[in-house]
């Protein structure tokens, strides 16, 4: 198993997901459904893109960084 961060480019916004998979095929099908369940309109995605794997061990995680102050 694969920790996966998949940047999507959508038509109006930009979103990062971090998901886990056993291929990046399978990442890459896990992403629509998500869109779907997080939108009340799925979005109409432009390009993914895996920016990061990761295999799967205690303590494997991401650092997700913004713009701007909280």
């Amino acid at each position: 198993m694969f920790l996966y961060k998949i940047e999507i480019q959508m038509e109006s916004q930009h979103a990062s997901l971090i998901l886990l998979a056993d291929s990046d095929e399978s990442a890459f099908g896990y992403v629509e459904g998500h869109l779907a369940r997080h939108y009340v309109k799925a979005p109409k995605v432009l390009e993914l893109a895996i920016v990061e794997k990761k295999r799967v061990e205690k303590g494997s995680g991401y650092v997700i960084e913004t713009r701007g102050s909280l």
